[in-house]
């Protein structure tokens, strides 16, 4: 490009004499300079420039803050206008965004509002059961029928129907599960929330990133729905299955020109193991766990409804006879059990357990995916960055990298009989 301009400078001198003249004398002066030939110059195609591997820069403003963006060629051509990312893509994701602050939003509320309702349902039902069998009690200790007693069995009888029908509601939906849910769905919303934060920041938005976080949205909402009525998850499954809330991995798009982006073969072998210790260990042990907590929650949930209506039917026929007082004994004794079941199922939140069992091995198959779905991918330049993946491991199991290689060392050593779980976080 100098010598562009020099030429053109050149160019514009003429190539006769050049005059100068003063007042006080006539001065001549000639320089001949001569012609200087100049070819075409053939510049590159701006499109070889930008097969070329350079590095350009963009700014965006991301709340009144200037944000500098660092893109790789690739990226650039594809997702630039006029060198600058894309503002269409950067509406997307910030319309994605706000609408995951607002689940985030909905989900914890509805969140507590189902806690209150298993504290509040566990006390009302209670006190109804007593103070049944509290009048069931009174009825059968008076020496003569009377319109009071009559009174007395009705009133209890009609409380334990009461309080078999909202058993049998409570126990079907659950409450203590349905606030878990709606926790899980709330941290898993946020940590959504802030991978969207960082793309835009740090990262160079794309199409594919508006893709991968509307999936997750959708996954996130058929995972944990909010409504109760038609889409409310299965309270007592047949078998206990590992909550899934992502989507299906995909092959993700180029990241680094460097053939080995990270990963060795010995890393690859490492990831191996760890993922053979979340499948055997972590995983199938919180799914055993799962079971016991289903199971307990079952017989549990058949038991309260069942004792409060035999109490129902011991009060009615409760009087001062020698029938009459093993119908009494029912309805105070039935009603005194009905209530201890009601405290340790609710009371424990055995629901509640039992979903927390469920999210922590949906959590390790997670973890067991995202390593095979790098793993399975030959080209590893589409792989995700291999040491920062690690660290993300590590970090997501409570171990250090130190920590971390050293259990898929004796993972590869003991195989099956080793004793240890991956994750020391739970």
């Amino acid at each position: 490009m100098t010598i562009l301009q020099s030429s053109s400078f050149l160019n514009s001198v003429p190539s006769t004499s050049s005059n100068y003249s003063c007042k006080r004398g006539l001065i001549r002066a000639t320089i001949n300079i001569p012609r200087i030939k100049t070819s075409k110059i053939s510049l590159p195609n701006l499109q070889s420039v930008h097969e070329q591997d350079l590095i350009s820069y963009s700014t965006i403003v991301n709340n009144d803050n200037l944000v500098e963006i660092q893109l790789s060629p690739a990226t650039t051509r594809s997702h630039m206008v006029n060198g600058r990312p894309d503002p269409l893509v950067i509406e997307k994701l910030y319309a994605i965004k706000e609408a995951v602050a607002d689940r985030v939003e909905m989900h914890r509320n509805i969140g507590e509002q189902r806690s209150q309702w298993n504290s509040m349902l566990l006390t009302s039902i209670n006190g109804i059961t007593l103070a049944a069998a509290t009048m069931v009690g009174i009825a059968a200790s008076s020496g003569a029928e009377g319109d009071s007693v009559l009174g007395l069995k009705m009133s209890s009888t009609l409380m334990y129907l009461a309080a078999t029908g909202m058993l049998t509601i409570i126990n079907t939906i659950q409450p203590s599960q349905l606030a878990e849910e709606q926790r899980n769905a709330t941290r898993l919303f946020q940590d959504l929330h802030n991978q969207i934060e960082t793309t835009l920041s740090i990262g160079h938005p794309s199409s594919i990133d508006v893709k991968e976080a509307m999936d997750r949205v959708l996954s996130l909402d058929k995972a944990y729905p909010l409504p109760l009525l038609g889409v409310m998850l299965e309270k007592f499954p047949s078998s206990v299955d590992p909550a899934v809330w992502w989507p299906q991995q995909r092959r993700r798009q180029t990241k680094s020109v460097n053939n080995w982006n990270g990963w060795n073969s010995k890393q690859e072998e490492e990831m191996r193991e760890i993922m053979g210790v979340l499948g055997r260990k972590d995983q199938e042990e919180y799914i055993r766990l799962g079971e016991k907590a289903l199971k307990l929650n079952k017989i549990l949930a058949m038991s309260g409804p069942l004792l409060t209506g035999v109490a129902a039917i011991g009060s009615a026929f409760a009087s001062h006879s020698p029938h009459g007082s093993w119908a009494a004994m029912l309805g105070i004794v039935g009603g005194a059990l009905a209530s201890v079941v009601n405290t340790v199922e609710h009371g424990g939140q055995v629901g509640m357990v039992f979903e927390m069992y469920r999210s922590n091995a949906g959590f390790f198959q997670y973890m067991q995916e995202s390593i095979e779905s790098n793993l399975r991918e030959t080209e590893t330049e589409r792989r995700e960055n291999g040491e920062l993946f690690e660290l993300k491991v590590a970090l997501k199991l409570g171990r250090s990298l130190s920590d971390l290689r050293n259990l898929a060392a004796a993972s590869s050593l003991k195989e099956e009989h080793l004793d240890e779980f991956a994750s020391k976080l739970f």
